[in-house]
């Protein structure tokens, strides 16, 4: 048997209809991440957002 015929085929790796899964979940993660970010910014204190180089105003700023 050649190595292409005793491959597992895999039916959705280059699908269109695989995108229409992966996007949304993608655009959801990074949705996620930064609304755990922005409630992670706002519980620091101002001296604590000084130290790394933010302010109170960029904190909600952030989308």
């Amino acid at each position: 048997m050649e190595y292409e015929e005793n491959r597992a085929g895999k039916p959705f790796q280059e699908s269109p209809f695989r995108l229409m899964y992966i996007l949304p979940y993608r655009l959801w993660k990074a949705w996620r991440l930064r609304q755990q970010t922005r409630k992670i910014l706002s519980a620091l204190s101002d001296a604590q957002l000084r130290d790394i180089g933010l302010t109170c105003e960029d904190v909600r700023r952030y989308k």
